[in-house]
């Protein structure tokens, strides 16, 4: 694990744990894009008014300013101000706002992945930090966005995990028709109320939840104890179905929801068996969320939280009477991969990506061993000269510092020979043809066994 951040809160990796970072990076990018979804980036700052359209509060948001402004005073944000200028603390509302401002220049439905830095005033621990990397997929549409790309999501998302170097995970999704219905069916009408309570299940259980929607929604012994009901019904299948109906409670908007669970984890149940769960649990309390809802576990790590959200919103993106639908979630990758890192789960074969030191004769050798160093770049090998003609033994140990498996050498009569200086073997080799083998070719992620 990499030394302790010296601002608590902002992470920064040394070279070989950003190897590792790197290739879950490349890993999510290149399954985004296998399933169609292309890149985009946003600014990283948006108004005040802009971030807090999703209710979030004041003191996560880190506003943004000079040190001086034009009188030469102490700036300070001032928060009221909705123009003030802030540093995002997620993707989502920026996304929303690109798509209303670009809407005149996008396919629709428009599927994009974004994966980029954020800021957010944490209490900063292990999994949580206060600047972090994100990386986000949806799909969004012009007027109407089909059902089924709530079940594409859920399926590109349990790829795009599994390809990953982590322990087992979950996908627990549930759909706020369905919850929403049932507290409608049992006589709770503020059902934003109780979705919020709902989602403080896990932190202060069950007991407490229930006095919460007593004290505060006036909901009676029998309803508390039905919504928790509902909220403990768990099935890797679709039986959830039939547990939620034996409940009796009856609703449209429960009836809809129920439907498009079913959808979700039957694909689930096909197309990545074992890792999506129906969690009627999930409420994922921000107010925007209208469908299908999902947060996401490391099986054996469930105390790090969820490290990958999101769900369904319907009116998030709006321009007057036009309104954007879409689906999404969210991957903390900087949480991911402060696992990864602290608990040894993965590592570089080696901290650089170099796989060859030339090393020099001496000084003059230098210009020579640019054009060796040239023609093995010029066929894919990292490649790196000796800065100064030492003995042969020091510039070995350089390479061996460095992490560098391979030391090029080329004789006064130009013949030239390569050390793999793990093994000591050393032969012959012509930079118009030697390379090294593919697992030294490029460095290698290896996973805990």
């Amino acid at each position: 694990m990499a030394r302790t951040a010296s601002l608590s809160g902002f992470p920064e990796w040394l070279p070989q744990e950003r190897l590792v970072e790197l290739h879950v990076l490349d890993t999510l990018r290149k399954t985004f894009e296998l399933h169609g979804f292309s890149s985009i980036e946003t600014r990283a700052v948006e108004t005040v008014g802009q971030l807090l359209r999703k209710g979030e509060i004041d003191k996560e948001v880190y506003g943004l300013s000079r040190l001086q402004d034009d009188e030469g005073e102490d700036a300070t944000s001032n928060k009221a101000d909705p123009n003030a200028l802030a540093l995002h603390f997620d993707l989502t509302v920026p996304f929303a706002r690109y798509v209303v401002e670009n809407a005149g220049y996008l396919a629709f439905p428009f599927r994009r992945y974004q994966i980029q830095k954020v800021w957010r005033g944490e209490r900063p621990q292990e999994g949580r930090a206060r600047e972090f990397t994100q990386a986000d997929i949806d799909v969004v549409g012009d007027g109407e966005l089909q059902f089924r790309y709530d079940v594409e999501i859920a399926l590109v998302i349990a790829e795009a995990l599994s390809a990953l170097p982590i322990p087992d995970f979950r996908l627990r999704i549930n759909n706020r028709k369905l919850a929403e219905g049932f507290y409608r069916g049992i006589g709770l009408t503020d059902t934003a109320g109780v979705l919020r309570s709902i989602d403080k299940l896990e932190k202060i259980g069950a007991a407490k939840v229930a006095e919460l929607l007593k004290s505060e929604l006036g909901a009676t012994d029998e309803q508390a104890a039905l919504a928790l009901e509902l909220a403990g019904i768990r099935t890797e299948d679709t039986s959830f179905v039939e547990r939620v109906r034996a409940l009796g409670v009856k609703d449209d908007l429960l009836e809809e929801g129920l439907n498009e669970l079913q959808q979700v984890i039957e694909a689930a149940v096909q197309r990545a068996p074992g890792k999506v769960i129906a969690d009627l649990s999930i409420a994922r309390g921000l107010d925007y969320y209208t469908g299908t809802v999902v947060e996401t576990v490391l099986v054996g790590h469930e105390q790090l939280g969820s490290i990958c959200s999101g769900g369904r919103y319907d009116a998030l993106a709006s321009k007057g009477n036009r309104k954007f639908p879409g689906v999404g979630l969210s991957i903390g990758v900087t949480r991911l991969v402060s696992r990864i890192l602290s608990q040894e789960l993965a590592t570089a074969s080696r901290s650089v990506p170099t796989a060859v030191l030339v090393a020099l004769n001496s000084d003059d050798s230098w210009y020579a061993a640019q054009d060796i160093a040239a023609q093995l770049r010029g066929r894919g090998i990292a490649t790196e000269v000796a800065a100064k003609a030492e003995k042969f033994g020091k510039q070995i140990k350089f390479a061996d510092r460095r992490g560098i498996p391979f030391v090029w050498f080329t004789d006064d009569h130009g013949k030239h020979q390569v050390k793999d200086i793990r093994s000591g073997e050393q032969v012959d080799a012509d930079p118009a043809s030697w390379a090294p083998s593919e697992e030294d070719l490029h460095v290698r992620i290896t996973t805990a066994s």
